[in-house]
């Protein structure tokens, strides 16, 4: 079965804050990509 979740517009909008951010940690970005990868909108896998 596919994974149908989808992260907010709000959530991605902080994530993108985080993986642009040079002190967040390798686990923060990774969780961060993982919030966007998963945003809905122009340019996400839908």
């Amino acid at each position: 079965m596919a994974n149908t979740k989808q992260s907010s517009a709000s959530e991605a909008s902080k994530a993108g804050k985080v993986l642009s951010n040079p002190k967040s940690s390798a686990i923060a970005k990774s969780l961060a990509g993982s919030v966007v990868s998963q945003a809905s909108g122009k340019g996400g896998k839908k």
